[in-house]
């Protein structure tokens, strides 16, 4: 097995565990990271309705970003969707960082959401 597939299953291996303790409810949201490539993609979920509230990623053309597979970009995205957040009315969230390290796109991410007003 090639160490990219390796690394695929152990993401989802950590991504099954986390989603076991974090759950999203209509007074705590979940808000989900997903990082590719080249895009940082972040979600606040309500589980137990089954909807998305409100979500925001590097592909937003609002943002106007020039790269955007970097920390500075998934900072932007932190704070847009803090701020669409609140314009929904969610103030705390229960953070899903998706299997991925907490450290570069998903830690400035977080950091930004935190920034804007969420509290996890």
């Amino acid at each position: 097995m090639d160490r990219q597939k390796k690394k695929a299953i152990r993401r989802r291996r950590r991504r099954t565990h986390i989603r076991k303790r974090v759950v999203g409810t209509s007074e705590r949201p979940r808000l989900c990271v997903y990082r590719s490539l080249r895009h940082t993609y972040a979600q606040i979920i309500d589980d137990m309705a089954g909807r998305t509230l409100c979500a925001a990623s590097t592909r937003d053309p609002d943002l106007k970003l020039e790269a955007t597979g970097n920390a500075d970009a998934a900072q932007a995205v932190g704070a847009k969707l803090a701020e669409k957040a609140k314009a929904a009315g969610i103030a705390k969230v229960a953070f899903d960082r998706g299997g991925f390290a907490y450290h570069g796109r998903v830690r400035a991410l977080a950091e930004a959401a935190r920034k804007g007003g969420l509290e996890f």
